[in-house]
């Protein structure tokens, strides 16, 4: 099969790899029909995260289920599924917990030995636990079969940062970052209750789809001059709850100092420098909590699935460039340039 491969920054290219096989009984084998590439990946294509010459890549996938292994119960041949991008056994405490990232037995798409989410096909270990079905009608619904691509990840990324940040009815809560992880929190506060939802980001064209997702104000500014522009809008106050989904200290810093005393930061994006922006005596004194990290989205899919099936989110938006699997380095490479916000593949 062909399949995306990371050789070195900046060299990404598709390649023919092994077809993926059932390796052990609780395996399946899924044929891609949509995948994507997330801002994540950037690090690894800037050279910022390390990855080995000639390892797979991308993380968010759903498809149909080509081969079962011996012990699948859940899914069949022909069945529509979407996977969250992380594996998990679903037997361990954590599991239990509704933890999986932290599962024993887990593991990333596109680690070392595995199958990547941006190819034809992907091995997925623990089918039973991992897996959510979909509807098998929505494999003819382009629009639909995107938005639920995104509960792969980005969806439910942002939920996890807005409940991280306690978001709930009333609330006003402020988003740091207009990339497609910080629009899905903008969406996932509005289907919290949130009352005010302050987006901040510069790039019009992102702030209008966090408008259209429940955005009542956007901050088209950073550091400092940010920072004051929510004040302001506060009453001096700050934000209830901040969800933080960029990962840079500076980001950090502005969510830091936007929260309300008494508020919570819900943190999601991927830590670059940004332990510099958490400075404990400030948080000590203000009484502001912080909570987030990997997004267990394999908890969340079942109700966000709901959602999005009966019309309530509609996350697709969020993808703004398509391509074929052939072309998926000029997708990074629009996305490196913010000329894209979330590439979508249909390999």
């Amino acid at each position: 099969m062909r399949a995306t491969v990371i050789h070195a920054p900046r060299d990404i290219r598709v390649e023919e790899v092994p077809d993926p096989v059932v390796q052990h009984s609780t395996d399946v084998v899924v044929r891609v029909l949509r995948a994507c590439v997330c801002g994540s990946d950037l690090w690894a294509y800037r050279g910022e995260s390390a990855r080995k010459p000639g390892q797979r890549i991308g993380h968010e996938f759903l498809g149909v289920v080509e081969e079962t292994g011996p012990e699948v119960r859940a899914f069949r041949t022909g069945d529509l599924v979407v996977a969250p991008f992380v594996w998990s056994d679903g037997t361990c405490d954590f599991c239990a917990e509704g933890l999986m990232t932290s599962c024993p037995e887990g593991g990333f798409w596109g680690s070392v030995g595995s199958d990547g989410g941006q190819g034809e096909a992907v091995r997925v270990p623990f089918a039973d636990a991992t897996l959510v079905k979909l509807p098998a009608d929505a494999a003819s619904d382009d629009r639909l079969l995107t938005a639920l691509l995104a509960l792969s990840d980005v969806m439910g990324t942002g939920h996890h940062a807005a409940v991280g940040a306690g978001v709930r009815p009333g609330a006003t809560v402020a988003v740091v970052g207009d990339g497609a992880v910080g629009l899905c929190g903008v969406l996932a506060a509005r289907r919290l209750g949130a009352e005010r939802i302050i987006a901040m980001g510069r790039h019009t064209a992102r702030t209008d789809i966090a408008r259209t997702f429940g955005a009542t104000d956007v901050v088209a500014a950073r550091g400092e001059e940010a920072v004051d522009a929510v004040r302001e809008m506060t009453g001096g106050q700050g934000a209830h709850c901040v969800i933080e989904a960029v990962g840079t200290e500076q980001s950090m810093r502005t969510a830091v100092s936007i929260a309300r005393d008494g508020g919570a930061i819900g943190y999601v994006g991927v830590p670059h420098g940004s332990a510099g922006g958490l400075d404990l005596g400030v948080m000590f004194g203000r009484n502001i909590g912080v909570r987030g990290g990997v997004a267990p989205v394999r908890a969340y899919l079942p109700e966000l699935l709901t959602d999005v099936l009966n019309g309530t989110i509609d996350p697709s938006p969020v993808f703004d460039m398509t391509v074929p699997l052939d072309e998926v380095p000029d997708g990074y490479k629009a996305m490196d340039a913010r000329t894209a916000l979330k590439v979508l593949v249909k390999p």
